[in-house]
């Protein structure tokens, strides 16, 4: 019997696995005089079953980067492994596909349609892929109750407060079951409360065997949450630690 999503989030990391390898990942913009190296020579790896943060101050690379690990932009030098495939292998339709079926995204703007509900925003995903409404309507329900939204599903955006929202964007990014999961500054517009109920979604989401979780982030209300944490500057990896800082006084 196949596990629901809801499942897959309790049952825990069984094996450690690498994910993701970075190997001298360099990216510049421009060319002659106006030439920006955004990225230089990054090594780094990311593992599954864990969430990852990757922290730094703005215009630091970090939204550069994980837009390479994710397929959007693509080195000027350098090579990704992604789950045991080089990047360099998925070009054009390949990329796309594998970028449509194995990458999920969630962003600080929730990005939802107004026009729909809930469970119809979160089923977008499946929709455009050519599966058929009542079974990505299905999906969508299941993605929603595993993040514990399951009677918003009728609702519209305006009708949800931002952590809802947010969480909306959560079940969309994750109702096709992506093996990668990639949040840019996710709590960034959302209070305390909001911030850590999102927070403790995406740890749990993050257990999941052969998933890895990449958190981007400038709160550090949230560096307590991460088992990783990668710390950029000016282009470069900067440190690398296997235990986040403790959570601020008063944050559990």
């Amino acid at each position: 019997m196949t596990a629901t999503l809801h499942e897959k989030f309790e049952s825990g990391p069984q094996t450690r696995e690498t994910a993701i390898v970075c190997r001298g990942i360099s990216k510049e913009f421009g060319k002659g005089e106006t030439r920006v190296r955004a990225l230089q020579e990054i090594d780094v790896e990311i593992f599954a079953s864990e969430l990852t943060l990757l922290v730094g101050p703005s215009g630091c690379g970090k939204t550069t980067l994980i837009s390479i690990i994710a397929g959007l932009l693509n080195p000027t030098a350098g090579d990704i492994e992604l789950f045991g495939l080089s990047q360099a292998q998925l070009r054009g339709a390949k990329l796309v596909q594998f970028r449509a079926e194995s990458v999920g995204f969630v962003f600080q703007q929730y990005n939802l349609l107004p026009s729909l509900t809930a469970v119809e925003n979160v089923a977008v995903p499946l929709l455009i892929q050519g599966m058929a409404r009542p079974e990505a309507l299905n999906a969508a329900r299941v993605a929603l109750d595993a993040v514990d939204l399951h009677a918003a599903a009728r609702q519209f955006p305006n009708q949800l407060s931002g952590g809802q929202q947010q969480r909306v964007a959560i079940a969309r990014a994750l109702v096709h079951q992506p093996r990668l999961l990639v949040c840019d500054e996710p709590t960034a517009a959302l209070d305390a409360k909001s911030g850590q109920v999102v927070m403790d979604l995406l740890k749990r989401v993050a257990v999941q065997p052969g998933r890895a979780v990449i958190v981007v982030t400038h709160d550090d209300r949230v560096f307590g949450y991460g088992d990783r944490m990668i710390a950029m500057a000016d282009g470069r990896v900067v440190s690398v630690s296997d235990e986040s800082p403790p959570r601020r006084a008063g944050e559990k």
